[in-house]
């Protein structure tokens, strides 16, 4: 077979442009510092970065929801830490009402302090997130979770309170981090436990001569959470006790005033000297106590110019409810200081997770760097080398022979 001079230059010109290629590969190498470029460098390596960046980018989107989550959260706790403060400042004023020298001129300053109060209370409670939707807003919410519906003029008795208009419930993240974007606003603010949590003492005469206190549980084993009736007759100085579920009748008991009365696991306090027929009942509790009727109760027993026996009654009860409505507010508070603690954890947990795709990710595509710029310095020596050989053996040809 005969080769041609040509061939022979053809095939040395093939050589150089394959070992031209390869050093270019190399050095695109070194330059982005990765083995794998493109998926015929490596396809099983190629597979193995793919799964590991789509699990990164997991983790990324679950580190955006932690971190929206920890955003809301902190702002939640620390809303719920100022209304604390100023529940704490209107039991306080509630304190002093009953105070015996205080008049109608300064029980009703103590009305405009508690209104004031209550205003803060309704901004903190329709709080925005900064970010288009609000702290309590439950489940979402476009408006204002928390409408007032009290007339606003030509009232001394405030009423209707303030209703939740929010999808009452609470907004999550995804079920693989499960972490709170808002809390339910209307199991915070409208939903404490009337009474004393078990039970709520209520006084039925509105001219009465005694006040009734909150009651403790003295025999959890046989509360039977029925109502009842507490009916006082003058004339034997004692008192009736019916359970109104069962119609159940204990009568004629003797009445001794700020003397524990045990009924069924229950033990109340009535004091004063009751009028003839003046009525007290007992009920179970329930979750419906808002915060915001419970200071407009308080405003108006403020304002209403009760009797002594009245007045103490209403500030029994309204301490009674205001220290429900804080203790489901500090309970909503740490519940959300909990949730901040697992969205450390979260935090830690997502931050090695990542670590580790990155890790995979790297094992799977980097470059070994040493090895890789031995390797180029070899083939850009071995490139250097062919193309000085080539260049000498083109010039062996019998022309230039002649020529020179």
């Amino acid at each position: 077979m005969r080769v041609s001079t040509a061939d022979k230059y053809n095939i040395g010109v093939n050589a150089l442009q394959r070992r031209q290629s390869e050093l270019a590969e190399a050095q695109t190498k070194l330059t982005t510092g990765k083995r794998v470029n493109r998926a015929s460098d490596d396809p099983v390596a190629a597979a193995r970065a793919e799964r590991a960046l789509a699990g990164e980018n997991r983790v990324v989107a679950d580190e955006r929801s932690v971190e929206a989550s920890k955003s809301i959260m902190v702002q939640t706790e620390g809303a719920l830490g100022e209304a604390g403060e100023l529940l704490q400042q209107a039991r306080e004023i509630l304190v002093s009402a009953g105070n015996a020298t205080y008049g109608s001129p300064e029980r009703n300053n103590l009305a405009e302090q508690l209104k004031q109060i209550r205003d803060q209370l309704l901004k903190i409670s329709n709080r925005s997130d900064g970010a288009g939707t609000y702290l309590f807003g439950g489940q979402g919410a476009s408006e204002k979770p928390f409408v007032d519906s009290r007339p606003q003029i030509g009232t001394l008795v405030e009423q209707g309170g303030v209703r939740y208009v929010g999808a009452a419930g609470s907004s999550m993240t995804d079920v693989g981090t499960n972490l709170p974007l808002a809390l339910d606003g209307a199991a915070i603010w409208t939903s404490a436990r009337t009474g004393n949590g078990v039970f709520e003492t209520r006084s039925l005469t509105s001219t009465s001569g005694a006040w009734i206190e909150p009651g403790q549980v003295v025999d959890p084993s046989v509360v039977t959470g029925d109502a009842y009736s507490l009916v006082f007759n003058v004339a034997t100085q004692a008192f009736d006790v019916t359970d109104t579920s069962t119609a159940t009748v204990l009568a004629s008991q003797p009445y001794v005033s700020g003397e524990a009365i045990e009924v069924d696991g229950m033990s109340l306090t009535i004091n004063g000297a009751p009028n003839d027929g003046e009525t007290f009942e007992v009920v179970p509790s329930v979750a419906r106590l808002n915060v915001f009727g419970s200071l407009d109760k308080a405003i108006a027993d403020l304002q209403a110019g009760l009797g002594s026996a009245a007045l103490s009654q209403a500030v029994s009860d309204n301490l009674r409810n205001m220290d429900s409505v804080m203790g489901n507010l500090q309970a909503a508070r740490a519940r959300s200081g909990e949730a901040l603690s697992r969205i450390d954890n979260a935090t830690a947990q997502l931050a090695s997770e990542k670590l580790h795709h990155q890790t995979e990710r790297a094992s799977a595509e980097d470059l070994d760097m040493i090895a890789a710029i031995s390797e180029f310095e070899n083939k850009q020596t071995g490139y250097d080398a062919a193309l000085k050989s080539y260049s000498m053996v083109q010039r062996m040809s019998l022309f230039q022979y002649i020529s020179a």
